[in-house]
């Protein structure tokens, strides 16, 4: 991540007075202010198949990059899907994969309607999506502040578990659990917050818990500590790192977060893998103002999101640093 940043440095800087967010702090979405009554948010993802369902590939895909929008408080309009496919691969498992962003799209009020398609080695499937929030009322990863909770409303694990479906050694149960997982669309998570008011949020992807978390106190200029034993791991993800399976994406986050983490002896190194581990459509990260955190959870709980997990609280640095406790 931080060698992305150094090339994305090195680039001429997009400023513009309607740009209220763009690359600088990482975020996850750029928000472009129309007018007085309207902000776009403007997002991108897409990735390889992480199950050999096709439909529910399209439908993890999606959820995953309408979460941008979700993360920053904003509503879903349009999308284009992004599509790489091998040409002579049979097209009914492509209908497939559209078939599942559609209705998954669908389900989050957002119209596809187009996108692109190129002949690639290997499948890819995503969703560019724009929406829009009102000017201002955006969220972003950069306000956290000193005392707040950390909220995190889905388990993580699903990078391992999708890696032990890979190499044949995942219980069908466990893997339909994290497919669920992914699927769901944090949607609900997003309205919870958006009611209660909070200062920052992320969504926890690629860069797994502590990557993202680094991200956001670094972007707010705060530090943050997190208690392994409230953060809620999926149903089977245990048992698949004692097996020492682990995506190599997890290994490479946990090496890129060393210089940041004070971690306990107690946390050994499973544990720290499961903190780094590389999500897909993952849950949201928010920091939210201590007095306003059992509100949160309890809107969490009504609108049905999957987990309403305090996990630790932003602390006043140093910037970007985080410290683990038991």
């Amino acid at each position: 991540m931080e060698d992305l940043v150094q090339v994305l440095n090195k680039l001429p800087a997009v400023t513009d007075q309607k740009l209220l967010v763009g690359i600088e702090t990482g975020d996850d979405a750029a928000v472009y202010r129309l007018n007085d009554d309207a902000s776009l948010i403007l997002t991108v993802d897409f990735f390889t198949p992480i199950t050999d369902d096709p439909y529910q590939f399209g439908a993890i895909a999606a959820a995953n990059a309408l979460s941008d929008v979700y993360a920053m408080g904003g509503k879903p309009l349009l999308a284009l899907n992004i599509v790489g496919f091998p040409a002579d691969l049979d097209k009914a498992i492509l209908e497939k994969i559209l078939r599942g962003g559609h209705d998954k799209a669908t389900e989050a009020g957002c119209l596809i309607v187009g996108g692109h398609t190129v002949d690639d080695a290997e499948p890819k499937y995503g969703l560019s999506v724009i929406g829009l929030v009102d000017p201002g009322k955006h969220v972003t990863n950069a306000g956290a502040r000193p005392g707040d909770s950390l909220v995190l409303t889905k388990a993580l694990g699903a990078g391992i578990i999708t890696t032990g479906g890979k190499q044949g050694m995942c219980p069908a149960e466990v893997m339909q659990g994290a497919v669920e997982s992914m699927s769901e669309l944090n949607r609900a998570a997003a309205d919870a917050m958006i009611k209660v008011g909070v200062n920052a949020c992320t969504d926890v992807t690629g860069f797994g818990l502590l990557g993202h978390l680094k991200s956001m106190t670094k972007a707010s200029a705060v530090g943050a500590r997190i208690h392994f034993g409230q953060v809620p791991a999926l149903p089977g993800a245990w048992e698949l790192l004692e097996q020492d399976i682990v995506p190599g994406g997890t290994r490479r986050n946990l090496q890129n977060v060393a210089n940041s983490v004070d971690w306990p002896a107690e946390i050994d190194p499973q544990r720290r893998l499961l903190l780094s581990d590389a999500q897909t459509s993952g849950g949201l990260l928010i920091s939210v103002p201590k007095s306003r955190l059992d509100a949160l959870l309890e809107e969490l709980a009504a609108a049905g999101a999957p987990y309403q997990a305090a996990i630790g609280e932003i602390t006043d640095g140093p910037p970007g640093r985080i410290v683990v406790s038991p």
